[in-house]
């Protein structure tokens, strides 16, 4: 493994040559890197939207939540340092403190033109859903939070507002893009038959939706519908699966329910704890074991490994879990493997 950032600068006074600093390097030592990392060369086409992305997106859900400033800025700078380049976050994230984290690591960092960012709007409770007005205040007051001009790919969250015309929440999109405010649209919770309409609409100047999230991850396949399958492919859409480690459970590290009384994530956890979820970590543990990686990079490597799908959206808690993760992007499982994960989450 790479390792960054390593100082090979020595005292100017005369060394001791039993200290540790003196002794010449092991053979098997790693060897320090210095320059971009291998990640950065690791690029796959955002759909339609006109970015190119790391395969693997890093999400902000946890970030003024569970994780707080300093430790979400050592979690950016991980997945930054490894060569990530695309960070997802939302509006209503930790009622918007998430948005305000990364852009102050966005600033401090000057790395804003290296970074896709990509904001899911409709669920702040100041400006909920997806009529003209709240879309459009929506995006200023996150372009406010983020210390930015733009945002790169803009997720319009259906799951917020079943009342707004879709014709009206694209027209709206359609000014964001032409203003430079937005660059891209993208989705969340939209039915096959919507996105096909909203198709219809770019014919008429409004912009593509170019990028799908699904809640999708071993445990949850067959959420992602056939007919939504048959028409992000046949519309060339990215899918951005969230959800992919299923809140945490498909890392492994929690396998027994906690006594007492559970926190959100850990009711969301124990949903899980059942002969299925049991059956699936051993599986994921197996393939790990012969791979020598583990389970949380072989859920990634599981879904990189599913037609359509461009880059997963994962949070982390911690730098050493965006290692772990970004170890699943190098992985390619064989057929068996994913036989073996598919009849275990049956």
């Amino acid at each position: 493994m790479a390792y960054f950032g390593v100082d090979s600068t020595l005292s100017s006074s005369s060394p001791d040559v039993n200290s540790p600093a003196s002794r010449a390097p092991h053979p098997s030592a790693p060897i320090p890197v210095q320059g971009p990392s291998v990640g950065s060369n690791v690029r796959v086409p955002l759909g339609e939207s006109g970015f190119s992305v790391f395969p693997l997106i890093l999400g902000g859900a946890e970030f003024g939540w569970n994780v707080d400033l300093e430790s979400s800025h050592d979690i950016l700078d991980a997945y930054a340092d490894l060569g990530g380049n695309a960070v997802h976050t939302s509006d209503s994230y930790a009622g918007g403190r998430s948005e305000h984290i990364i852009g102050q690591w966005l600033h401090s960092r000057g790395l804003r033109d290296d970074i896709v960012l990509a904001v899911r709007v409709g669920g702040h409770a100041d400006n909920p859903g997806l009529g003209s007005v709240n879309l459009v205040r929506s995006v200023e007051a996150s372009l406010t939070r983020l210390r930015t001009d733009r945002i790169d790919v803009l997720s319009l969250d259906a799951t917020t507002d079943s009342a707004t015309a879709l014709e009206d929440t694209l027209a709206t999109a359609e000014w964001l893009v032409e203003t430079g405010k937005v660059g891209a649209i993208g989705a969340i919770g939209y039915t096959a038959a919507q996105l096909v309409e909203a198709r219809i609409f770019s014919s008429a100047g409004f912009p593509r939706i170019t990028v799908l999230d699904v809640p999708f991850n071993v445990l949850r396949r067959h959420e992602f519908d056939s007919d939504l399958r048959l028409v992000a492919g046949a519309q060339g859409m990215a899918v951005t699966p969230s959800h992919a480690l299923e809140h945490g459970f498909l890392a492994g590290r929690q396998r027994t329910r906690v006594r007492g009384a559970l926190s959100v994530r850990g009711a969301q956890l124990a949903a899980n704890f059942n002969r299925r979820g049991s059956r699936t970590l051993r599986a994921l543990d197996a393939v790990g074991a012969e791979l020598g990686v583990p389970d949380a990079a072989v859920a990634v490597a599981w879904l990189l490994a599913q037609r359509l799908v461009t880059a997963p959206i994962v949070n982390a808690y911690a730098p050493a879990h965006v290692e772990e993760l970004v170890q699943g992007v190098g992985v390619r499982l064989s057929r068996a493997q994913l036989a073996d994960i598919a009849r275990a989450s049956e």
